[in-house]
């Protein structure tokens, strides 16, 4: 996506951007320095894909697929004991996060790059955190349920691979 600076000199601190026909306006104050104009690019192309992400999810009714395999895995691994009020994709995990389980208020969020995964990666975070529904940290008893889910160590070695694991 293409970024066009506007620099102001009513503008003194804020930093803002909006979408214009497929173009990023960028408004900036004309006293920021030159070399700190990447930093705040690369900050608006994050947030409008961000963006375009979560409209494309939400079009494709992504969250309720997700609660949907979320009961299937809860029934073959869980009894289906377990409960949650939310589950659904989130687009903004940092890059070593592929999943958060809220134990307080019972939601799970998870990376919706995991859609781009191999589909036993994206079912093992689902039980990885319907797991801490039950246990909240990563003990033994945490592990001796996300261990019944058969491809658990195939999963994990996946994403050591790639970089972003334990």
């Amino acid at each position: 996506m293409d970024v066009k600076l506007i620099r102001s000199r009513k503008r003194k601190k804020t930093i803002s951007a909006k979408e214009v026909d497929g173009v990023i306006q960028l408004y900036l104050p004309m006293e920021l320095a030159r070399g700190d104009e990447f930093k705040y690019v690369q900050w608006a192309k994050k947030r409008f894909e961000s963006l375009r992400r979560k409209k494309e999810l939400k079009a494709n009714n992504a969250d309720a697929e997700l609660d949907q395999r979320a009961r299937e895995l809860n029934n073959r691994y869980f009894g289906g004991e377990l409960s949650w009020t939310q589950i659904g994709y989130t687009t903004e995990q940092n890059a070593r996060t592929f999943g958060i389980c809220n134990t307080t208020n019972k939601t799970i969020r998870v990376s919706d790059r995991l859609l781009k995964m191999p589909k036993i990666v994206h079912d093992y975070v689902v039980v990885h955190e319907l797991a801490h529904l039950k246990v909240p940290g990563h003990g033994p008893e945490f592990w001796k349920l996300v261990n019944m889910y058969p491809k658990t160590e195939r999963a994990r070695g996946y994403l050591m691979a790639i970089g972003m694991g334990d």
